[in-house]
């Protein structure tokens, strides 16, 4: 359930207004809200009336809030719109880090960086009164020494990012490759350099001579692709990330010539889905609707042992052969039992030809693996490294083919057994 958050209603709101601007915001912050739920949301508010404070937050979330990942997107909006009589100065303090209003400097809240912009478009007209300053300061700004755009967005946190830059990010995300080398099988293919005899090549050749062996022939191991299978968490703290991730996976199953065989994703949370099919759509955005019309938990809880059962049990033999690569996608924060966890991992390890570990926690420097489904999973596992950023997604693509790469592994074993 979202945040109960003390409402504050303005003296004079002009209510039908308002609330036509407030739903214009969280258009703008990425809710599906066209005029007919708005009116319906004005017809509501008036038959509801106001006898608790709740009553307002709680009949407008009825009126434009139907699915759980645009709950958090709601809350920040309305606690900007309604709640703060200064809104404009906290929403700029986020928006530009730079610059410092009367708020406290912290870092922006999930959505709370988008809800801000949405506000910020257009708002000024509509703004209230506010004291005259003492002084005006003219800022002055040198870009000369900026980086770039797509320079700075490289290192930036997903979580933080406003709509503008996810959108930009989610582009960048799109020419992001992630190639694979081949695997060498034990079947050959004809080349005078190879090092196999092919002895009934060689044969039918000598008996198209009478029998005279003259020449022979030659193979090399046959190169093939591993397939790529995806698991990816989507519970409440991996969401927005796990939503960014999933654009890149569309980009790496829709590429050609990157080199795997097959690409299999499944999301996670309270249950298992599968979602490759949904990604084979050319189009990225009606691949990730229907992917998230198939996966119903949505920033719902984290059961991930028993998510790992359930892929060990149903879908192991049948995507986990040509010598997958396994990407596993979570923060590891699992309230189940570490010791059937610890299993899971271990089944899963040992049929994958390489697995490997990205969460987004290693973002921090102080990261320790503490938590107790970290400290389960984290053995089973051939690479542990960061996935909170273009650029780690960029470090992934470059070593996903070194079997010796472990990422931060070896760090974090040496933590774990103190």
């Amino acid at each position: 359930m979202a945040e109960q958050l003390p409402i504050d209603i303005p003296d004079n709101p002009k209510l039908a207004q308002n609330i036509t601007h407030f739903a214009r915001a969280l258009r703008k912050a990425g809710l599906p809200i066209g005029t007919g739920r708005v009116v319906d949301a004005i017809r509501a508010v008036q038959a509801a009336g106001f006898t608790e404070k709740q009553d307002f937050y709680w009949t407008l979330h009825a009126c434009f809030v139907n699915r759980p990942e645009h709950r958090t997107l709601f809350a920040q909006v309305f606690r900007l719109y309604w709640r703060d009589p200064r809104y404009l100065e906290h929403m700029m303090s986020m928006m530009l880090p730079a610059i410092r209003g009367v708020q406290e400097e912290r870092e922006a809240d999930a959505a709370e960086k988008r809800a801000a912009e949405a506000l910020l478009d257009g708002v000024e007209r509509d703004l209230p009164e506010v004291a005259e300053q003492e002084e005006e300061t003219e800022l002055e700004i040198d870009a000369s020494q900026t980086a770039s755009s797509e320079e700075r967005l490289r290192s930036l946190d997903f979580e933080q990012m406003s709509t503008t830059e996810i959108a930009q990010a989610k582009r960048m995300l799109s020419r992001l490759a992630l190639p694979v080398k081949p695997i060498e099988s034990r079947r050959g293919q004809a080349s005078h350099l190879g090092h196999r005899i092919d002895r009934a090549r060689t044969l039918r050749a000598a008996m198209r001579q009478g029998g005279e062996l003259r020449d022979i022939a030659k193979l090399k191991p046959k190169p093939r692709w591993p397939n790529l299978v995806v698991l990816c968490d989507i519970s409440g703290s991996m969401s927005q990330y796990s939503r960014i991730v999933l654009h890149f996976l569309h980009a790496v199953s829709n590429a050609k010539g990157a080199g795997w065989a097959k690409v299999h994703a499944f999301t996670f949370g309270t249950r298992l889905t599968n979602i490759t099919r949904h990604l084979q759509q050319r189009d990225v955005d009606a691949a990730l609707a229907s992917a998230g019309a198939e996966a119903q938990d949505w920033e719902g809880g984290t059961r991930i042992g028993e998510c790992l059962h359930a892929f060990n049990r149903d879908w192991s033999r049948r995507v986990m052969g040509q010598g997958a690569v396994v990407l596993l996608i979570s923060d590891g924060l699992d309230r189940g039992d570490p010791g059937a966890l610890g299993k899971e991992m271990e089944r899963l390890h040992l049929s994958a030809r390489r697995l490997i570990w990205l969460n987004p926690l290693l973002r921090w420097d102080g990261f320790a693996p503490k938590a107790q489904g970290v400290a389960a999973m984290l053995p089973h596992v051939d690479s542990f490294r960061a996935g909170h950023s273009f650029a780690s997604l960029e470090d992934l693509a470059a070593v996903i083919s070194k079997p010796d790469d472990v990422g931060e592994k070896a760090r974090l074993m040496t933590a774990l057994s103190d």
